[in-house]
């Protein structure tokens, strides 16, 4: 009986493993139509910008073995793989055009239920002066736009090899009198030890959901329709909307112990944008004695025929610590360095505390 029970067990991870893998091709095949020609027409682009110094430092080619609460970006079903029973984080991105990226999060862990997690993405865009036709310096009036995601994460191991996660995020973005709301759905899975020990396979599908559509006081304009016989009055509006900028992502790593104090991680991942170049990630990791770590990523458009893909150059770099050893808590930094073309560069710092 326990032996039929240990193959029972196992056969209902496997066939949940290849739900989940159906479930992602089949939304690959359906739904990331599209590509470059759709570019700037997705709702909610702050979705795409990565947040965390760690794996951003490997251009985010680190699907198949991100763990932690970075993961709950790169790849949920990692979000579990930790030894600790709480995490916590805090993460903030120089980005483009005086813009920043502010992220948080806390995890807790609950033994065999798995893992759950709550994250905070802010893009700070600053204040804008209002200008009309009349007054092309300025009303006086500042608006201040606010963009935010608010996720809720399920992490959890069905065995010692496969982990699967899922994301859930409210949207919400205000401005000027407007504002949108919507929800996604990131769902992932991670195999490790995958024919040989330290190569690992990583899925994940992000921001399924509905369309978001601007609404608000804003989009009530005065105007005379000389048809009508009302004279002067209001109508409103009707703002069109615009699907969420979904993706597919499929990663592959190796991680390999030089010997007692040296590690090296190699990892790769394709990620076809649906409103985007399909993009080829590359990333290397060397860590002594869990201690230092060096980062570097490359990202390849074959889709693109320019120098490169974006306003962001091919290349990251990157490095960590972890202070465990010489600090009374269990804490690690991380940064990223993001270069930029038209802009400054991009600087990414994390501090990551486990307890």
């Amino acid at each position: 009986m326990i032996h039929f029970n240990r193959l029972f067990s196992s056969w209902f991870r496997m066939r949940l493993l290849f739900i989940i893998l159906l479930v992602s091709i089949c939304s690959f095949s359906k739904t990331f139509a599209g590509g470059q020609d759709r570019a700037g027409t997705a709702a909610a682009p702050e979705l795409r910008i990565p947040v965390g110094g760690q794996y951003l430092a490997l251009n985010g080619s680190a699907v198949a073995y991100a763990s932690g609460l970075e993961a709950i970006y790169w790849n949920p079903a990692g979000v579990n793989l930790t030894e600790t029973n709480a995490s916590a984080i805090f993460s903030f991105r120089q980005y483009i055009a005086d813009m920043d990226m502010s992220y948080a999060a806390l995890s807790g862990n609950f033994g065999d239920f798995g893992t759950i997690a709550v994250s905070f993405r802010s893009l700070n865009i600053g204040d804008i002066s209002v200008t009309t036709i009349e007054q092309p310096d300025g009303t006086g009036e500042i608006i201040s736009p606010t963009y935010f995601v608010l996720g809720l994460t399920y992490s959890r191991l069905l065995s010692d090899r496969i982990s699967i996660g899922i994301n859930f995020n409210i949207i919400n973005e205000s401005w000027g009198g407007v504002s949108a709301n919507g929800f996604g759905v990131d769902v992932g899975v991670q195999y490790r030890d995958l024919f040989t020990p330290g190569l690992a396979l990583g899925i994940v599908v992000k921001n399924l959901g509905g369309s978001m559509k601007y609404e608000g006081s804003a989009l009530f304009l005065q105007a005379d329709d000389p048809t009508s016989g009302r004279g002067n009055t209001f109508y409103q509006v009707a703002a069109a909307s615009f699907e969420l900028p979904s993706e597919f992502s499929l990663g592959i790593s190796y991680t390999r112990a030089l010997n007692e104090e040296n590690t090296i991680s190699f990892s790769s991942a394709f990620v076809n944008n649906n409103f985007a170049y399909d993009d080829y990630k590359f990333g290397v990791e060397y860590s002594y004695r869990d201690i230092l770590f060096l980062r570097g990523g490359y990202l390849f458009s074959d889709g693109s025929k320019d120098e490169r893909p974006n306003i962001f150059e091919d290349y990251t770099l990157g490095l960590g610590l972890n202070l465990k050893e010489f600090a009374s808590v269990d804490v690690s930094l991380d940064y990223a360095f993001v270069p930029v073309q038209f802009f400054d560069s991009n600087h990414t710092f994390s501090i990551r505390v486990n307890f």
